[in-house]
């Protein structure tokens, strides 16, 4: 008899909520985790330490500039970094403990080392096989490279080293205006380095709405972050505990350097499935390095499944948690499901930034006809008398049915205001069920109501 009824390779957030839920319906399962804490680069070296970094930073900034405003008198505190990174290692440890904590309350075995595959039903973990009815790969990606720049850590860091540098630079530059790039940039900056953004791309985090990438990157400038924009990095040099970043504009084939005492590479992520023996099963993959997976998650070898960063879509961590649980689902004999046209996505800056849906720049493609409700936050008293009153929400709905297709929220919570809109959209909603629904005052969530009152007759504040 199989010694477990699944084996989960990785402990990140597809893995550890997968693992979970398995063990909720019956299932004997075990999680093979090299790392020696659980919650995989999220929990350790991503999501969670960085919003770490971002909340301290922020109270930094509101010390240093609103403060005085409220009548809150008194000298500026000054950053100590060793602390500050004591702080986010410490809010690290009580996450990676809290896991540890649910898998022994669920009775889940941790299998300890980096594993491997040797066939189908079998998990290999240093000398040892252990026998199982169904593997999940879940081991999640790693850093992008850019051929001509070379990580050490140090000088030149992928997002891993950039939370943990020996001091804060005077100068940095960020290769990449997506998420990663952006919101560890604003860390630095108003720590007081000065950050440029360097990126190949005519416009900052690609994909997102139109509107909110020319607002967002305006009040970024506006917090001190430089950008070049259109610009392909061709080389990366080190000498002397400095970096001479070589870089070529697009518009004009014009090469230019820019010096800096870190360069933070953050041009995405790939999947982490090298040493998994993947190649010798003949599992199939994708052009990109992705598994290549049915609607169940199931690979091409039976017994195999694949999720979260290893496969395609969007490499979120709350994206993984759902396949994780969709995929134990369907183990246990029963109908996990995704609905990935309602999977939020959330940049942690101040402001955030959040989005959800389709985008007016798609529905265009798609000869959709659809009507936007615009609401700023200017009109919201909550975010002004907060001072943040900069940005909007903007829904987007079909012209003739009112149904919501999209939102995109710059501002104040942000993260927390677009799953109005995620409910609202899984339970097929219209802009007006929002509108007559009653909201707090005063509350950042008036803004969703204006907003939808305005894909209507008009909003009340505006």
């Amino acid at each position: 008899m199989a010694e477990f009824d699944v084996i989960i390779i990785g402990a990140g957030p597809g893995g550890y909520v997968g693992a979970i839920r398995c063990a909720q319906l019956g299932l004997k399962t075990a999680v093979v985790e090299g790392r020696e804490t659980l919650g995989g680069t999220c929990l350790n070296v991503g999501c969670i330490p960085s919003k770490a970094l971002l909340h301290a930073t922020h109270c930094l900034h509101d010390a240093e500039t609103n403060f005085a405003r409220m009548g809150l008198k008194g000298k500026s505190p000054s950053v100590d970094w060793p602390a500050m990174l004591g702080y986010k290692d410490e809010v690290i440890g009580q996450n990676t403990k809290g896991i540890e904590f649910l898998f022994k309350k669920n009775k889940i075995t941790w299998l300890k080392g980096w594993g491997s595959i040797p066939g189908a039903g079998r998990v290999k973990v240093g000398d040892t096989v252990h026998e199982t009815k169904n593997i999940v790969i879940a081991t999640g990606s790693e850093p992008s490279s850019l051929p001509g720049v070379t990580v050490d850590e140090k000088v030149v860091v992928t997002s891993t080293g950039a939370l943990s540098l020996a001091k804060v630079p005077k100068t940095m530059a960020v290769i990449g205006a997506g998420v990663i790039g952006l919101e560890l940039g604003s860390v630095y900056a108003r720590l007081g380095s000065a950050v440029t953004v360097v990126e190949y791309l005519d416009a900052i985090t690609p994909g997102m709405d139109g509107e909110v990438q020319k607002t967002f990157q305006r009040l970024l400038k506006r917090q001190g972050l430089d950008f070049i924009m259109g610009a392909a990095v061709r080389d990366v040099a080190v000498a002397r505990g400095k970096a001479r970043l070589t870089y070529r504009l697009r518009k004009n084939d014009a090469e230019a350097t820019l010096d800096a005492d870190c360069v933070l590479v953050a041009t995405g992520r790939k999947p982490y499935t090298d040493g998994l023996g993947l190649d010798a099963l003949g599992v199939d993959m994708e052009e990109r390095g992705q598994i290549r997976t049915g609607k169940h998650y199931d690979t091409n070898i039976k017994g195999i499944y694949a999720i979260g960063d290893a496969i395609s879509g969007p490499m979120l961590a709350h994206k993984a948690e759902d396949e994780g649980i969709a995929v134990a689902e369907i183990l246990a004999g029963k109908a996990g499901h995704v609905n990935y046209n309602v999977i939020p996505g959330v940049i942690y800056t101040t402001p955030e930034v959040a989005a959800v849906g389709a985008t007016e720049e798609q529905l265009k493609a798609a000869g959709h006809a659809y009507k936007v409700g615009k609401f700023a936050f200017m009109g919201n008293g909550r975010a002004k008398a907060v001072f943040q009153g900069e940005g909007f929400v903007k829904i987007l709905a079909d012209k003739d049915s009112d149904r919501i297709l999209g939102a995109h929220i710059i501002g104040p919570a942000a993260g927390e205001l677009i799953h109005e809109i995620c409910v609202g959209m899984e339970f097929g909603a219209a802009a007006e069920d929002i509108a007559l629904t009653c909201h707090a005052h005063p509350t950042f969530s008036e803004a969703l109501r204006e907003a939808a009152l305005a894909c209507g007759d008009g909003p009340i504040h505006s």
